[in-house]
């Protein structure tokens, strides 16, 4: 299991650790490898200033450039064989793969 994220290393070794991630965390400058993918969004005006003046949260320094482009949250279940047996992406970031479903895919895999 791997995460990608556009966060400079020692803000996502940060995250990591305060997260208790015990998986890797592979930075993608740029969102290189979301954009290859289509899964990359720019951050409306508006929004930036919400997130920098009010929640204090700079996204610009936090992925060590201005674009504010942040990556489309995507999760892929990939075979040793390279074949995507179960992809989901959802704009929406509260939205995620329940666990179960994951893990039922993985049990289909073996």
């Amino acid at each position: 299991m791997i995460t990608l994220s556009p966060q400079l290393h020692n803000f996502a070794a940060a995250w990591a650790r305060e997260d208790g991630i015990g998986f890797d965390i592979l930075v993608d400058s740029g969102n290189g490898v979301a954009r290859s993918y289509g899964l990359v969004f720019r951050m409306p005006d508006a929004l930036q200033d919400v997130y920098r003046d009010h929640l204090r949260i700079d996204v610009a320094r936090f992925n060590g450039d201005t674009t504010w482009e942040l990556p489309i949250p995507a999760t892929y279940v990939v075979g040793q064989d390279g074949i995507v047996a179960w992809a989901g992406v959802d704009a929406d970031y509260t939205e995620r793969p329940e666990p179960e479903e994951l893990l039922k895919v993985l049990d289909g895999m073996g």
